[in-house]
């Protein structure tokens, strides 16, 4: 993840592409959203449009008393709402689903036009909250319902584990995936029994508000999900202060703070942090798909993703033929500022993006870089474009080398044989998500369990394993701790509580009998357990 968006420079504007013309965005509905931010202070903080640079709205900005407050009301709300019946829970969510989808076009128009991305990668976030809400509301009894365990002796050792919530979670989501991020993560912390205190991102507020009026119409109670808004540096301190686990998407650096925060107040956390992910085609894959999973695996919301690959490492026999078909399908991409399906990628979300782009692209030129691809900023489509860029000769003198870049930009290498491959993908302290091209999918499993990542796609960029919401998705080394969806995913949110009840056997010797005696009927028993084969 990148530092934070700040205003974008105004840039030639689109008549057609009028905020005000949005639903989610009339006047009347921003007061309405605008209004469940948990905020005393008369501060407002504007924010802009990527697209053009157009103001937004004035989010009303938190203090760390108004933090503290919400975190109260929260806490208040929390025993309650954990004693509510599990199917009352789940159907909240299950009537979310719906909601997400009947009302995917007002969801989709603000990602839009808070975050800059192409309709089509939006879209990605309406269904990844849909599944995330029916995959949760459909299997709470599995993950959250009592389950019994084995007991110290058959038959009287009864024993079960309940899965306890943790009480008030904190969640601090980035503005690359405002609706998925700011929801995907809270859905299960409020099944399992929580309430949450939410800090969005700045720039990114109006879809997680969204997401919370679309919660609360689905039935969850007002005060069980507060949002707050800020500077990252007093009111994400504050929130870790006031909550009983804390749930963090962002970098690396801040990631480490978090951390740091949470373990002073011996709290759990999750933490997804930042990658630099590499892709590996290896000479038996199929150029075509692979050239086209490429286009999605570099450039989905302009590379702002952080299952995004940054390195593409192919294979000496098809080096040639695979780059030639993937900058073709790179230097035919439509780049537009619009709110239609033909785009093929959008903008950068902040001018600091745009700079971090542009610089690590001019370093690596500076020293030897050739660009097969893009490499140029377009003010004339938006102020914060800058083109899909192919970069070849990359050295590791050069800044985008072992940097996450979080843009539109990837270099590709050859690689002679998969050892050397899977060495290099192996590079660097990241590991989070990686992709691996090949027509044997055995061959390519082998070399997956190699590769220090969170997560490995064979033969797809990221989404085979990101809407796979049974199976766990998380960070190796400094891309994190911890894991989203799957049991994972929820099971973080709560303590488990063994409750073992006892009966005819106690555990000490009965009246008149020694210690000794009691000795070797324990060890008696402990040798026949194992000759009956029990755990």
């Amino acid at each position: 993840m990148s530092a934070q968006p700040g205003p974008p420079v105004a840039g030639p504007a689109d008549p057609e592409l009028d905020p005000a013309a949005t639903y989610a965005l009339d006047p009347r509905r921003m007061h309405h959203l605008l209004g469940r931010v948990h905020s005393s202070s008369a501060e407002t903080r504007p924010t802009y449009a990527p697209f053009t640079g157009q103001p937004l709205a004035h989010v009303p900005q938190s203090t760390t008393s108004d933090v503290a407050s919400a975190a109260a009301i929260a806490r208040a709300t929390q025993a309650d709402w954990a004693a509510t019946d599990l199917r009352r829970r789940a159907e909240v969510l299950l009537t979310l689903h719906d909601l997400v989808l009947d009302r995917q076009r007002e969801i989709i128009d603000l990602i839009q036009w808070e975050s800059g991305k192409a309709r089509k990668h939006a879209f990605e976030e309406v269904g990844h909250v849909a599944m995330t809400a029916r995959y949760y509301g459909r299997t709470a009894r599995r993950h959250l319902a009592r389950q019994p365990r084995l007991g110290i002796y058959p038959a009287l050792t009864r024993v079960h584990v309940n899965r306890v919530p943790k009480g008030v979670v904190g969640i601090i989501s980035p503005w690359n995936y405002p609706f998925t991020m700011a929801l995907s993560d809270g859905l299960p912390a409020l099944l399992a029994g929580n309430t949450i205190v939410h800090k969005p991102d700045s720039q990114t507020v109006l879809s997680a508000l969204l997401g919370v009026e679309l919660l609360e119409a689905a039935g969850m109670p007002a005060s069980a999900w507060q949002i707050v808004s800020g500077p990252g540096p007093s009111i994400g301190p504050a929130i870790i202060d006031h909550v009983d686990y804390v749930c963090f998407t962002g970098s690396t650096r801040t990631g480490r703070t978090v951390a740091a925060r949470a373990a002073e107040r011996l709290i759990g956390c999750s933490l997804e942090l930042g990658g630099k992910n590499p892709m590996l085609v290896l000479r038996d894959a199929s150029i075509a798909r692979a050239a086209e999973g490429a286009v999605r695996a570099c450039f989905s919301s302009a590379g702002q993703l952080c299952v995004s690959m940054e390195r593409l490492y192919v294979a000496d026999e098809i080096y040639d033929r695979f780059v030639d078909a993937f900058v073709h399908r790179v230097k035919a991409m439509r780049l537009a500022a619009d709110l239609g399906y033909e785009t093929d990628m959008g903008s950068l979300i902040s001018q600091s993006q745009l700079e971090t782009v542009q610089a690590h692209v001019n370093d690596a030129v500076a020293k030897g870089a050739r660009v097969l691809a893009g490499g140029n900023a377009r003010p004339d489509i938006g102020p914060l474009f800058y083109e899909p860029t192919v970069l070849d000769r990359v050295q590791p003198s050069m800044t985008c080398y072992g940097n996450e870049t979080f843009g539109p930009v990837v270099s590709v290498y050859r690689f002679g044989d998969e050892a050397e491959a899977i060495e290099r993908a192996n590079q660097g302290n990241y590991g989070l998500n990686a992709a691996i091209y090949s027509r044997d999918v055995d061959r390519a499993r082998a070399v997956a369990r190699q590769i220090r990542c969170g997560s490995v796609n064979i033969n797809e960029a990221y989404g085979a394993s990101f809407g796979s919401i049974d199976s766990p998705m998380g960070g190796m080394r400094e891309s994190g701790l911890g894991r989203r969806q799957g049991p994972e995913g929820i099971h973080r949110y709560t303590e488990a509580q063994t409750v073992a009840a006892q009966r005819l056997v106690r555990f000490s010797p009965v009246p008149g009998m020694s210690e000794n005696t009691y000795e070797r009927l324990q060890t008696a028993a402990l040798r026949l357990m194992k000759k009956a084969r029990r755990p």
